[in-house]
């Protein structure tokens, strides 16, 4: 399989089902945010402070690749075999997160993002993710999309920001309290 088609070489690209749209598309910013985020969780992976985590990164790197093909398959084709996003895979990362709450001291206020670069890196996939979760909103104000999917990037948001403080205890880094100017 050669890597280049040049089928798009005029800005257009083709969804899962052969439906030709422009690269510019919502579907397919949508769906490259996603690929973004992807990439960014696997910056987190990664970092040494993670190895233990390399297999629930994974998985989240498999369930991105679930949504990126959800996403890049044209609405309503049921001839695409496309991999499903099921109900437990949002209960993973709800155990994750319930996991390192219990490891973590409450918080007191928002917390600035940074304090060491691995933390920083989890803060951009989490904004990134809170991204590809407006995009994917807007896209289901126009086609209606799975709600698995908007529920897993919510979740996985969420679940970024407690891998952040998680990571900022390990790595024994300072967690900046957010101290609004009144």
């Amino acid at each position: 399989m050669k890597i280049y088609t040049k089928t798009g070489d005029s800005g257009s690209t083709s969804l899962f089902g052969g439906k030709r749209v422009l690269k510019s598309d919502l579907r397919i910013d949508t769906y490259g945010t996603v690929d973004e985020l992807n990439s960014y969780i696997g910056l987190l992976r990664d970092q040494e402070v993670n190895h233990k985590r390399k297999n629930i990164l994974v998985e989240i790197q498999d369930r991105l690749f679930t949504i990126g093909s959800i996403l890049a398959t044209e609405s309503g084709n049921d001839k695409v075999k496309i991999p499903a996003l099921i109900e437990p895979d949002i209960q993973l990362l709800e155990k994750e997160i319930d996991a390192m709450d219990t490891q973590l001291p409450p918080m007191s206020s928002f917390v600035l993002p940074g304090g060491h670069p691995s933390v920083s890196f989890c803060h951009i996939a989490r904004t990134v993710c809170r991204r590809a979760e407006r995009l994917v909103i807007a896209l289901d104000g126009i086609e209606k999309i799975n709600p698995l999917v908007i529920q897993y990037l919510n979740r996985l948001s969420d679940y970024l920001f407690m891998l952040s403080r998680k990571m900022s205890a390990e790595l024994k880094a300072e967690e900046t309290p957010w101290k609004p100017r009144m």
